[in-house]
């Protein structure tokens, strides 16, 4: 079977669109803004007439016919009895709290921020750590397949030191850093 050129055949006669052309966009409407302008304007009118009407109206001097009588001074009520009794109490009462001491471990703490296979890699990871003014050390562990580079950050009395150290890594974008007992 001959192969054919689709190239030099040109291209398919145009067909008519069949769609529904959109209507035609119609100009500014009139009608539709007079009567918002219309509507506004009766708005504003009508606060105008309620800001006018709140003054008050002339007072006619009256004759007087009778001598006027001393209107009693309005008192106020006495002031309620309270029926609880806690506002004293609690004036007079004193807290006790007996906290607990928190358990301090005599182990320190370390923080690891890496381990690598190149002291390369663990130099790069110390200079971040040292540019967040932090001062780390590089151990040298042997393993099953090698040397480990170990990049670490200690020793801290407190885990709760190194929890600070570590938040701040993790802000720096370096992690993971785990922490762990010294050994």
């Amino acid at each position: 079977m001959a192969t054919r050129d689709y190239v030099k055949r040109g291209k398919a006669p145009r067909k008519k669109n069949s769609r529904r052309q959109p209507p035609a966009r119609k100009g500014f409407p009139l009608k539709w803004a007079l009567l918002a302008i219309a509507l506004v304007g009766a708005f504003g009118y009508g606060l105008y007439l309620l800001s006018q009407t709140d003054t008050p109206a002339p007072v006619q001097p009256q004759q007087p016919t009778a001598p006027a009588k001393p209107q009693p001074k309005s008192t106020l009520p006495e002031k309620p009895k309270e029926k609880w009794s806690y506002i004293e109490e609690l004036e007079s009462k004193k807290v006790e709290v007996e906290a607990k001491e928190i358990p301090q471990s005599t182990r320190p703490y370390l923080m690891q921020c890496g381990a690598y296979r190149s002291r390369e890699q663990a130099s790069e990871r110390k200079a971040m750590i040292a540019f967040q003014g932090l001062e780390s050390q590089i151990k040298v562990s042997q393993g099953e397949k090698g040397a480990w580079y170990r990049v670490v950050l200690g020793p801290y009395p407190r885990k709760r030191q190194a929890e600070r150290d570590r938040n701040m890594l993790r802000r720096a974008g370096i992690e993971p850093c785990a922490i762990w007992y010294w050994e």
